[in-house]
């Protein structure tokens, strides 16, 4: 095992790696931008290096102060977290060639699987189901047409070098294809320095469900029970569960069986996401492999007892996994992921910066915070809204989603508007608690998307509890004689 890691992110990420390696015994090392430099991740690890800038193009993306800072610290492995450098295969290969182990999977894996047109047509190879569309790259709006006229509307233009909703369009019409096409290209040229796009047909009300896997350097791939993300805005999620209220014990060993075999296809080792939409006739399709720790694995270890970090690193540490394919199948109990960011949920889910003037966490049995802020910190434009994660763990899913609607009703953040009252709204209304749901939720039943306070009862009702709590924390003990 590793004595020194350098972990190459911020925020509740890199805190939440720093924590495993300290449980381990590893010491870490974190790197922080200028607009880091009080940032409570610095204080997480051991030791500290700044790496200047603002950005994240003048900071984290600078694959050289990275490996810099790595050589000076004296690390021997670097773990990318998510976002930034995650599946970067030439950071993978830099690191290799410094001399010190990349905590995630090859170079050539990230690159095969990273891009989402090779792995379509690997999946394809397999017999993994895959939606129609084009086989490979769209480069011309003529092809585009010709794609279109074949699989017919509506369908996707999905950014082909990356993810997180980025170079994504959804065109319902002929009318819209040749501006949604170009202005795909254009989104992901801009995010990921590659503007290739496919397309494929869109499924109407689709669940997105994912598989995480584990994969050793010994052929051993595990897959653990999925995870149900439908609950998105601008495709990113914003509450996640596992297990899906939607797939049973057959069809999760067939998406899991599904998974597992294209990781082992393309010769992929470490922790893995694999994603697929799933039809409301049962029929699922692949979507892609996420070559990285995803922001909501939390929801997995719960409900599987497993750390995915601790696992990351003893994979990457050559050792082999201890972990059998029955004992984890099953999920023990239910899990739920709010992710607490930073945006006007009444205004387009729009980001917000500000300082944290207050900041209180819940608490209690099955809840778990990983969070990357603290009182005075300061949310800028530069970095992802994400601010905290909120996981909750619990029996059964009734009682996970009360277990849930109290602790957001605990959580105080001040300085910033949050995604609090989109979570808590979702938990309680009946498409979530009866597990009819899909990825269009926020289009079907979130009218909130103008600044205009249409449901006052609503708004009142969350505040009051959030108040009402509050107050309850800080009134002195009552003292009484006996």
């Amino acid at each position: 095992m590793f004595t020194k890691v350098l972990i190459a992110n911020r925020g509740e990420i890199a805190i939440r790696i720093a924590r495993t390696c300290k449980r381990l015994g590893i010491r870490t090392v974190a790197v922080y931008s200028n607009a880091d430099a009080y940032s409570p991740h610095v204080r997480a690890c051991d030791e500290a290096y700044p790496i200047g800038g603002t950005t994240p193009r003048e900071s984290y993306l600078v694959i050289e102060k990275v490996l810099d800072a790595a050589h000076h610290s004296g690390a021997e492995a670097i773990h990318p977290g998510y976002g930034f450098l995650s599946e970067n295969a030439t950071f993978a290969e830099a690191v290799e060639r410094s001399g010190k182990v990349f905590i995630g999977p090859s170079p050539e894996a990230i690159r095969l699987l990273g891009d989402k047109t090779a792995a379509r047509r690997l999946a394809i190879d397999l017999g993994v189901p895959v939606a129609p569309g084009s086989d490979g790259a769209v480069r011309s709006l003529e092809e585009a047409r010709g794609i279109a006229t074949r699989i017919g509307y509506p369908l996707l233009i999905k950014a082909a070098a990356g993810g997180g909703g980025k170079g994504m369009r959804l065109v319902e019409d002929a009318h819209q294809l040749d501006e949604f096409f170009a202005s795909a290209q254009r989104e992901a040229l801009s995010a990921f320095g590659d503007d290739r796009v496919f397309i494929e047909r869109y499924i109407v009300h689709p669940r997105h469900i994912e598989i995480q896997v584990l994969a050793d350097k010994h052929g051993t791939v595990l897959y653990f029970p999925e995870r149900e993300c439908s609950i998105q805005r601008r495709h990113q999620k914003v509450i996640e569960e596992s297990p899906s209220p939607a797939v049973s014990t057959e069809l999760r060993q067939r998406m899991g069986q599904a998974a597992a075999r294209l990781i082992h296809a393309a010769g992929y080792t470490n922790a893995g996401t694999v994603e697929f939409l799933l039809d409301a006739d049962g029929s699922f399709y692949f979507m892609e492999v996420n070559t990285r720790l995803q922001v909501e694995h939390p929801v997995t270890e719960m409900i599987a007892g497993v750390d995915f970090v601790e696992q990351q690193l003893r994979i990457a540490a050559s050792e082999p996994l201890q972990l059998r394919q029955d004992e984890v199948v099953q999920p023990r109990g239910h899990a739920i992921e709010c992710r607490i960011c930073a945006e006007d949920v009444f205004n387009d889910f729009l980001p917000d910066t500000g300082t944290i003037r207050q900041l209180i966490l819940s608490e209690g049995e099955g809840i778990r915070n990983d969070c990357g802020i603290e009182e005075g910190s300061v949310v800028s434009v530069y970095y992802d809204p994400m601010v905290a994660k909120l996981i909750v763990w619990a029996p059964t899913r009734d009682e996970c989603i009360e277990r849930t609607l109290n602790a957001l009703d605990q959580y105080v953040i001040a300085g910033v508007r949050t995604t609090i009252p989109f979570c808590h709204y979702v938990l309680c209304s009946e498409p979530f608690r009866s597990g009819m749901y899909s990825t269009r939720y926020v289009n079907q039943h979130w009218q909130f998307d103008q600044p205009t306070f249409d449901n006052p009862p609503m708004l009142a009702a969350i505040a009051a509890r959030v108040y009402d709590d509050y107050m309850q924390r800080r009134m002195p003990p009552v003292l009484t004689q006996h």
